[in-house]
């Protein structure tokens, strides 16, 4: 119970914390730095990371885990808004597409999930938080009812917030191996 309480704290103040830093201080600056840019999606979208690497590290405890962080969110932009149906369909969505993929994938054979035994296969991650990403962005926009546009922001604000992400965490990882 312990473990479950700090998992589901961590992976939802992460998730809130990244939110926080996308929407208040690189959206502001991707205005300043691309005017034009029509979409109100994130071009580095950090939360995309964080559900996915929370995917892949806790399995389907993720959902719980990012449940009352993805709602903290979700209330925090658009207030009482959050209990409409589109936004509790977007809610569901986005706890529980990366896990489904991650489970998915070794139901066929194919077990990303972390082992002591082996390195995480980064490049695989990736592809999973690509497919991810393609299936938010369709299934989030249609809960919402999105222009073409908003769907291909999604993406690239999804790969490009996933990337930096498991950069920061690869680079922690080889961090403390060097340290043991």
């Amino acid at each position: 119970m312990r473990k479950w309480a700090s998992e589901t704290f961590f992976a939802s103040l992460a998730y809130v914390v990244v939110s926080i830093l996308t929407f208040e201080v690189l959206m502001p600056l991707q205005n300043v730095f691309f005017p034009e840019y029509p979409s109100r999606a994130s071009l580095l979208f950090l939360p995309h990371g964080v559900r996915v690497l929370t995917a892949w590290l806790l399995g389907w405890r993720a959902i719980f885990a990012l449940l009352p962080g993805v709602f903290l969110v979700f209330a925090y932009l658009g207030g009482s808004d959050v209990f409409l149906p589109s936004r509790l369909m977007a809610i569901a969505i986005a706890v529980t597409t990366a896990p489904t993929i991650f489970y998915l994938l070794k139901w066929i054979g194919w077990d990303l999930f972390p082992r002591s035994d082996r390195q995480p296969c980064w490049s695989c991650i990736m592809g999973v938080g690509v497919i991810t990403s393609i299936l938010m962005s369709g299934l989030t926009n249609l809960a919402f009812g999105s222009a073409t546009a908003e769907y291909v922001a999604f993406l690239i604000g999804d790969i490009s917030g996933l990337f930096f992400l498991m950069l920061g965490v690869y680079f922690a990882f080889r961090f403390a191996d060097r340290r043991a």
